[in-house]
């Protein structure tokens, strides 16, 4: 077992972990509709039904849904809860906050850029797919996506380098068999501060466990909660699982994933359970992309064949702007699943390397941006913007500028000529 793991497995009795006949007796009688287990595919629903069939607008930063629309969705959902907060966002609500992540991770929503503004959809391909399954295998493919491959950086959160599962597993162990009662919010808060309130909130509508409300009050407030059979008999599973076969549940990325790794695992107890939801990697097509680089007002278009590497992108960026090329640097931008994506200079020991990603590699669509950071030291932090896609052109053997805007910023400035009247941070801390 991978030993950054044991931390959240050794207090575990693996002896405990086998079933008892009638835990077993228990899954494979289990039925799976839009009510049982849990509600977690109704509610689910509600959020593709909101989305259909032109999407909405989302925020600029973490793409969350519009906050006019929380108290509608609130109130469809299953779990509909009273809070006392005039303004609510959207992670106050966590049962719509943790459908949310389960629809970013899923691959069923896409984020286009329109202008300015950004807007979620539904990915029509992948949302076909989805039709296709029955509903077992829609519930095992949420499943599959929230434990195994979710991350909290979708909703703006620090990247977990530990995953959902582990966190999961860890609140699980230390909820009592009588369950657990808090007796006010400040409790509450305690216990669900490290697995964090959305999280809590699947497990409820996966039906792992089952809460009772509490009083109303400025957050979500819930009088008690306590595991269900269904639940203990799943977590057995997994965490079995996990101890038997951790080197099948790491982190996958955007350029390899897929579902079916809990398949083997509950095959025996849903055999329904047959086809996974497919996400289209898209075929590479040789094509010229138009990239809109800015840092503050000043900005330079620059065409560059999909066929060349990001390191590629970087000298035209550098010489566009007239740096220098002699500092590291790395490209970040958001995959489909709302988690922050890195490609960094080949000289660091943390692959993807820019030397090896090809631009049309790149999972962007047209209006998507990336951030590109030159020099750790300085920090000069550039805007990409992937404008469009322009066929391939047998002339453009290199990259090119097409227009610039603006006088480029000194690379470094003389202190003995600096007149005083300009902040380096106005550049270093752009973002």
């Amino acid at each position: 077992m991978d030993a950054r793991f044991n931390l959240f497995f050794s207090h575990i009795d693996v002896d405990a972990l086998s079933l008892t006949a009638s835990e077993v007796q228990h899954l494979k009688q289990q039925s799976i509709d839009h009510q049982y287990p849990g509600t977690i595919l109704h509610d689910f629903q509600v959020l593709l039904d909101f989305l259909t069939p032109n999407g909405t607008n989302v925020s600029s930063a973490n793409n969350f849904l519009p906050m006019k629309s929380l108290a509608e969705l609130n109130q469809r959902v299953s779990h509909p809860i009273a809070i006392t907060l005039k303004r609510p966002q959207q992670k106050s609500f966590p049962y719509i906050h943790g459908l949310y992540l389960l629809l970013r991770t899923s691959g069923l929503t896409l984020v286009q850029a329109k202008g300015k503004k950004q807007r979620l959809v539904l990915d029509d391909v992948v949302l076909n797919a989805w039709h296709q399954l029955n509903l077992t295998e829609q519930y095992f493919n949420l499943l599959e996506a929230w434990l195994l491959w979710s991350n909290d950086a979708a909703l703006g959160d620090y990247q977990d380098p530990l995953g959902t599962f582990h966190r999961c597993t860890h609140f699980w162990s230390r909820i009592p068999e009588e369950g657990l009662v808090f007796a006010n919010l400040t409790e509450q808060d305690t216990w669900l501060y490290h697995i964090k309130p959305h999280h809590a909130a699947l497990l409820d509508l996966f039906g792992f466990i089952t809460t009772q409300p509490g009083p109303v009050e400025k957050s979500w407030r819930i009088a008690s909660l306590k595991k269900k059979p269904f639940g203990t008999a799943m977590m057995k599973v997994l965490v079995q699982a996990f101890i038997e076969h951790s080197d099948r549940f790491q982190s996958q990325t955007q350029f390899d994933f897929s579902y079916g790794a809990l398949q083997p695992v509950f095959q025996d107890y849903f055999p329904q359970w047959q086809q996974n939801l497919v996400i289209p990697g898209g075929e590479f097509e040789e094509s010229v992309y138009i990239f809109k680089v800015s840092i503050l007002k000043v900005w330079r278009r620059i065409a560059i064949p999909n066929t060349l590497t990001l390191d590629n992108l970087s000298e035209t960026i550098l010489d566009a702007f007239n740096f220098d090329r002699d500092h590291l640097y790395q490209f970040s931008h958001k995959d489909r699943f709302g988690v922050l994506q890195t490609v960094i200079h080949p000289e660091i020991n943390r692959p993807p390397h820019t030397n090896e990603t090809l631009i049309g590699d790149l999972p962007l669509a047209p209006g998507a941006s990336m951030t590109y950071l030159y020099d750790f030291g300085d920090r000069w932090k550039f805007q990409v913007q992937f404008e469009k896609m322009a066929p391939s052109d047998p002339k453009l053997g290199q990259p090119q500028v097409l227009a610039t805007q603006g006088e480029a910023p000194q690379q470094y400035w003389d202190e003995n000529s600096w007149d005083g009247e300009w902040d380096a941070g106005d550049w270093n801390d752009y973002d």
